[in-house]
Order: structure tokens, then sequence, then C-alpha cells
């Protein structure tokens, strides 16, 4: 036992990534392809996807909600566990690697289950409250730009059902939210929606150390 999470030293995380982590080729290949773009770090660790996906099949996920997919990676996680007639609304504004998100989407068989909206994603999840699907999400993932993440989470906790889980990327935001002279507005967002979902009583939650830390928030 130990009374605080390990240090994941370069040595754990390859073993981890060896000996529990089960990618298929082509998230392998999406992850290499991806580690050549300027912003290569915005993907998600491949231990963060598949406990994102064991998330959706623990809950029986068929509707999904991506706010912010870069390439693809954390959407075909969550695809992989949706059934054939799934849902997963993708929400982006860069069309440019939302297209290799596609092509992956395709190769992973998943293309079906996703639809991608290409624009603001408050705009999204707005109409989709409009349209009377709140109460109908099963699980909402949120990776993003850090300032409007308190906007994305509002909507996405009218959009879920009862018991459905909110999942909040960059939540340690690589330790900065722990240093009192991180004051940048990014850091300043994601302190703030911390404090906000551990106080929220319409939520339980628990931050997860996974990546660049997890906030899991579940709607009572």
């Amino acid at each position: 036992m130990s009374p605080k999470t390990i240090s994941i030293t370069e040595a754990v995380s390859n073993y981890l990534l060896s000996v529990t982590v089960t990618e298929p080729p082509f998230l392998r290949e999406l992850r290499e392809e991806t580690s050549k773009l300027p912003g290569a770090n915005m993907q998600i660790a491949p231990e963060q996807g598949q406990f994102m996906r064991l998330l959706a099949e623990i809950l029986g996920a068929k509707r999904c909600i991506e706010v912010g997919v870069y390439t693809g990676y954390s959407s075909i996680s969550v695809a992989l566990a949706l059934p054939a007639d799934g849902l997963l609304v993708a929400c982006d504004i860069n069309s440019e690697t939302s297209s290799i998100a596609q092509r992956y989407w395709e190769r992973a068989g998943v293309l079906s289950k996703v639809r991608l909206e290409l624009r603001p994603a408050v705009e999204t999840l707005a109409h989709l409250i409009h349209s009377n699907q709140s109460d109908s999400f099963d699980f909402a993932f949120i990776d993003a730009d850090k300032e409007a993440y308190d906007s994305y989470y509002e909507l996405c906790l009218k959009l879920l059902r009862k018991g459905g889980l909110i999942a909040i990327d960059n939540t340690l935001w690589s330790g900065r939210v722990a240093d009192p002279n991180a004051t940048d507005t990014s850091t300043l967002a994601i302190r703030a929606l911390n404090a906000k979902v551990a106080a929220d009583g319409r939520v339980s939650s628990s931050l997860v150390p996974i990546g660049d830390g997890l906030l899991i928030a579940r709607k009572k």
C-alpha cells in the first residue's frame, strides 16, 4: 500500500505500456503520425485512451460527446466501445487535423459511429440542447480551449443522463495548477473548474492522475 500515488518514471511508464495497454496497430500508427505535428503534445496518452474506453464499456455507452477531436485518438478509443448503432458527436474547429481523424476513424471501422461537427463546440452543444437532447448522452470528453472549460462542462452536464460521466482532460496541467506563481488564463480556468466540480452537488467526482490529469464527474 501507499499513502499517495507513485511517481511515474520512464521505466514505470514503459512497463505500463508494455504490460497493461493493448493498443491496436492503427492507434499506434496514429500516435506516430501525430508525434510529427507541431501540436503533438495535445494527443492523449495511450493508457488514458484505454481507460476512457473502459469507462464507456462500463457505462454501456451508446451516445457520447467529444469536445476537441485533434487527430482522433480519443474519439477512436471511445467509439470502439460503442455498439454498431452508437453515436459520438465530435466537436472541433480545425478541418486539417480533423481530416487525419476521419482517415483513422475509417481505418478503425468506427466512421459510421462518429458525427463530426466543424464549428465552435458551444454552438453544437447548445443546438443539441435546443433539439431536446438533454439528459440523453452517456459520456462526454472535454479536451479543448481551457478558458471555455466551464461552459463546456455546464452544457455537457445538461446533455448527460443521470449516471452519465464527464471526463475533462489536462486538469493537472503539467503541475501548474499547484504552482501559486502560475497565473495565466488557462491555468486559472482549470483551477477554477477543479474547485467548482469538487464542490458541485450535482455530481460526484474524482481527479485521476492519468496522463495530464483526468477529472471525472458523474451526474447524480
